[in-house]
């Protein structure tokens, strides 16, 4: 999950710039940070335990200064939260290495540098790299290229590094297998980041890497590229579109409100695919008319929010396209022997592209011949659209806030704008019915920001929330994936513990829980489920729990005591999931604000998370 950067500069100090590219990589991890940069005569290293800021002001007060370094946020897998953990990690005082991903064979290659001489002051697979890099480097007459390439050929496991040396000031060697990087290109200098965000404010030229690419870089770009077959390659220069204001607060307090705030306009812009083109096939892709024709049923791999994206969108592609949808935890499915079938189409969901247990699932399924595959993605050019035959991607913008919130509901919009595509091609969507869809999907945004308007009873309740230990979320039917993800964003950022139910479910074994210090949340729209949800209901408030309820302007709801009651606009259609996503998100942000924990960084978590 960690955040790498570098860059090698001609005329500028590097330390702004590394500063600057962690600060917007915070989200990928925030226990520790450090930068190495060649001062002259040495490698200098600056690192803290805790916030980018802290490693920010000791390297001003060192007065840091040159024009090649590497810097890392750190998200802890191997080894505690301390200083000798955190990157970068130098050996000998001659290389230094920046990484993220994880070495699985870290143990044995440690074994072997030990007895090879090499002590170690960390507890991280990370120092391997350093010391394996040395090692070759020293082998290989001090060609930092051919060295790195050496070491490589020894981990297992997934990584994503950045390498300098003491003796050489002008050249970096980068290395990617599993976990993302790219290079960007400026006047006579050259940055790495695992993510555009962080280069962005410096240049907008990038190129993206591949597994297996190794590069010897200088300031001038890229000055040779090896490919994982060992062969000559390039990798093409695109202009971002990303831009640098999405990266900022702006108005806002914190990026998951700016993020649920903006869900109107996301929404909006992913809607646009079919509101301008229709619920076509090539939406999905130049091939996609002839790949849906031929599919007979769908898996869905995704993981976290993702995965209950999945869920929903496994109600609309039965009930709408009439076809076999079956939804799995990526980490899971590629563990287990799984049935092939080669005309089942293969989904997956994530929103940065860069989803460890995602990738491997997908590498897993095609192995297996699974050859049709769909990417619902948001960050361009990532690793699971390359790696699928298919693709959209959603319009969220940039996602900074750990708990995902507009990435959630636009994907929602790609997976009911797929059903109905896939329902139409099969013959189950007329055109009637498709234009009444279309309106649907033309008002989603309007009815988005009619909830927005609700935020102040939102967060009154909120305030209850904030001192409870626990909280139950109940939903039927399609709106149980939403209990399931406002479930998860109460934990994610205010650290109570919730779960989520089928309100069927109560009477086999959670209502044991319930009792007046466990506030219950009912997702309860005026659906065909509704009176089996309000008999539900009835069973909590017999056992003296407090009910808050979301339901929909002509539902017959009445508050009265232990029962709580807001109104989302008249029921939504089809939609209403996505309608009812926004209160979830809106109460677990509000709880955290009342709990004063830390909304965009909670604890012991990240947002892109690339490693098992």
């Amino acid at each position: 999950m960690c955040g790498i950067v570098g860059a090698i500069r001609a005329n500028h100090n590097v330390v702004d710039f590394l500063t600057d590219g962690l600060k917007r990589l915070e989200y990928r991890g925030y226990d520790s940070s450090g930068i190495a940069v060649q001062t002259g005569n040495k490698i200098t290293r600056v690192r803290r335990v805790g916030r980018v800021q802290l490693m920010e002001n000791a390297a001003r007060e060192k007065g840091v200064h040159g024009h090649i370094g590497i810097g890392h946020t750190r998200w802890a897998t191997h080894g505690g939260v301390t200083e000798p953990n955190a990157h970068p990690h130098i050996s000998g005082g001659l290389i230094a290495v920046v990484h993220n991903g994880i070495i699985e064979n870290f143990e044995e290659e440690r074994a072997r540098l030990q007895g090879l001489g090499y002590t170690f002051e960390s507890q991280t697979d990370t120092e391997v790299i350093a010391h394996s890099v040395k090692h070759e480097y020293e082998r290989n007459g001090h060609d930092l290229f051919a060295a790195v390439e050496a070491a490589c050929t020894r981990f297992h496991g997934a990584y994503a590094i950045g390498v300098i040396a003491d003796d050489n000031h002008k050249e970096m060697v980068v290395a990617r297998m599993g976990c993302p990087l790219l290079v960007a290109f400026g006047d006579e200098e050259t940055f790495i980041a695992s993510d555009v965000s962080a280069v962005i404010a410096f240049t907008r030229n990038i190129a993206y890497l591949e597994d297996g690419d190794i590069a010897l870089l200088n300031a001038n770009g890229i000055e040779k590229l090896l490919d994982k077959n060992g062969q000559a390659a390039e990798r093409k220069v695109k202009v971002s579109e990303l831009s640098l204001a999405s990266l900022e607060l702006g108005p806002y307090s914190h990026f998951m409100q700016k993020e649920i705030h903006e869900q109107p306009r996301a929404i909006a812009d992913t809607a646009e695919v079919f509101l301008d083109g229709g619920f076509e096939p090539e939406n999905f892709g130049k091939t996609a008319r002839e790949v849906f024709a031929g599919i007979d049923s769908i898996k869905i791999l995704a993981c976290g929010t993702s995965y209950y994206s999945a869920l929903t969108g496994k109600y609309w592609l039965e009930s709408i396209a009439k076809i076999p949808t079956d939804v799995e935890i990526a980490s899971e499915y590629r563990y287990r022997d799984v049935i092939a079938n080669p005309k089942q189409l293969v989904i997956t969901i994530s929103q940065s592209g860069e989803t460890l247990d995602t990738m491997e699932a997908l590498k897993y399924a095609q192995s297996l011949g699974q050859n049709h595959s769909l990417s619902i993605c948001n960050v361009l050019e990532s690793a699971l659209p390359r790696e699928s035959e298919l693709v959209l991607y959603t319009r969220a913008g940039a996602e900074i806030g750990v708990a995902s919130t507009k990435a959630f509901t636009t994907q929602l919009v790609v997976l009911f704008g797929l059903a109905v595509t896939l329902g139409k091609m099969r013959g189950h969507v007329g055109e009637e019915q498709a234009r009444a869809y279309t309106e649907e999907l033309r008002q989603l945004p309007g009815s988005i920001q009619h909830v927005m308007n609700l935020e102040p009873q939102i967060a009154a309740w909120a305030q209850k929330f904030a001192k409870k230990a626990s909280a139950l979320f109940l939903g039927r039917g399609i709106h149980y994936p939403i209990a399931l993800e406002g479930a998860l964003k109460l934990k994610e950022i205010t650290y109570i513990h919730a779960e989520a139910y089928p309100a069927g479910e109560l009477k086999h074994g959670p209502l044991a829980l319930v009792d007046e210090n466990m506030p219950v949340v009912v997702i309860a729209p005026n659906d065909s489920l509704l009176d089996k949800v309000k008999a539900n209901m009835q069973e909590v408030g017999a056992r003296g729990g407090e009910l808050f309820v979301f339901t929909d302007l002509d539902s017959n709801f009445h508050e009265s005591e232990g029962v709580h009651v807001i109104r989302t606009p008249r029921h939504a259609g089809v939609l209403s999931p996505i309608v009812h996503t926004i209160p979830v998100q809106l109460l677990s942000y509000h709880a955290a604000l009342a709990r004063g924990t830390d909304v965009d960084k909670p604890r012991n978590l990240a947002k892109s998370v690339t490693v098992e």
